[in-house]
């Protein structure tokens, strides 16, 4: 496997293991970003570490496609995605408004000179 697709799913497996401490009301959906590296593992056979068979629930042996389905099984049902401030956990409405209020920025003209 390629390392990088291996250092992909360690980010994804914290990820995961973060987003699934937040009690499921509360929680985001799933990240956008998943679902590429979930798609390109998910017929891979090579087995998984046990220490993240562990993390994601799965037995022993388990392969990388088996993870693969975990990420790939969190969109199910899913219609929308978090923005970058909502995961893992659902911003509270005060603290979108607080983050996605644009400001008016002081022109600058003269990067053009005539």
């Amino acid at each position: 496997m390629h390392p990088a697709a291996r250092l992909q799913f360690e980010r994804m497996l914290d990820e995961h293991v973060r987003w699934r401490a937040v009690p499921e009301a509360e929680r985001s959906p799933a990240p956008a970003w998943w679902w590429g590296p979930a798609m390109a593992l998910r017929n891979a056979a090579e087995s998984l570490p046990v220490e993240w068979c562990a993390r994601l629930g799965l037995p022993d042996q388990a392969s990388y496609a088996d993870g693969a389905a975990i990420f790939l099984g969190a969109f199910t049902g899913q219609t929308s995605l978090p923005c970058s401030h909502d995961f893992p956990r659902k911003a509270e409405v005060s603290e979108v408004k607080a983050v996605r209020e644009l400001h008016p920025q002081p022109s600058d003209d003269s990067a053009f000179q005539p």
